[in-house]
């Protein structure tokens, strides 16, 4: 008896599956576009975004002039955030925020277009083309909208996506210095500190220019010692300045010791030659 009530719930339950399988089928493939675009926004309201993007895909070409265009639109592009296909979303939000530029749903927008960039920035190791792409979409924002609540959010997702650049900017240079690369780890180094001034690496990101400056030095050719020597000392004398009692200082001091007596060395070598 247990058994046979079982196998009849779940007859049910599969017989109730195929009938909303079959109400959504019959309205995809009935053509009338009225029944797919109000059945895709009674989808969007009861969070069932794949159908509802399905029906939407349907009849969203055929909305212009339509007074319910510019909802549709907009669910239209939430409905690729809610399904995770951000580089569609970002896509169709901004093309919703240049389009009804006088939507009360264009702050909204806006703000999509560029959280669904954030949405795709990767580890700092990988390419940071969306993480970029991010960024400038939360200026967009904020020179939009400055009075917005969000700007404030913005602002600190701006600065989470930049601190991000400046950990790949460092793993570039470490990676040169690594593979004793250190011209183009100093140039990498020089270039993050340009960039990012207060990023919370630069003490060490100095200290590695200073000693990446002396070792390219001791690698060079005789011809170029002197004047890489002296870049050395100049770099350690750039870090002293600004870190006195640093972490690094006492190296960074033994450092140019070194680099002054070996510059000593070479120019009483060059004076005997």
């Amino acid at each position: 008896m247990r058994k046979s009530f079982g196998w009849l719930l779940l007859s049910v339950y599969f017989l109730g599956a195929t009938a909303c399988k079959s109400n959504f089928e019959k309205t995809r493939t009935s053509g009338n576009g009225e029944l797919i675009l109000n059945s895709a926004f009674k989808y969007y309201e009861k969070k069932n975004y794949q159908r509802a993007l399905t029906l939407f895909e349907l009849v969203i070409n055929t909305l212009r002039g339509d007074a319910r265009a510019e909802k549709a639109y907009f669910e239209y592009a939430q409905c690729h955030y809610e399904t995770r296909q951000f580089l569609l979303a970002a896509f169709y939000f901004k093309n919703f925020s240049n389009t009804f530029t006088n939507s009360p749903l264009r702050e909204e927008a806006a703000f999509m277009t560029a959280y669904a960039n954030y949405q795709m920035s990767p580890s700092y190791r990988l390419d940071q083309n969306a993480t970029i792409s991010a960024i400038e979409e939360f200026q967009v924002f904020v020179n939009l909208f400055p009075n917005s609540s969000k700007v404030s959010q913005c602002n600190a997702l701006i600065d989470e996506l930049r601190r991000k650049l400046e950990q790949k900017a460092f793993a570039e240079g470490q990676l040169y210095y690594d593979l004793k690369q250190y011209q183009s780890a100093v140039i990498s180094f020089d270039n993050l500190m340009r960039d990012y001034p207060e990023s919370p690496d630069a003490e060490r990101v100095r200290f590695l220019i200073a000693k990446a400056a002396f070792l390219l030095a001791e690698n060079s050719i005789v011809e170029k010692k002197i004047d890489r020597y002296n870049e050395a000392i100049a770099r350690c004398g750039d870090f002293l300045e600004k870190y006195p009692s640093g972490k690094y200082a006492k190296e960074v001091k033994e450092i140019r010791k070194e680099a002054a007596t070996a510059q000593k060395a070479v120019q009483k070598k060059l004076k005997n030659v």
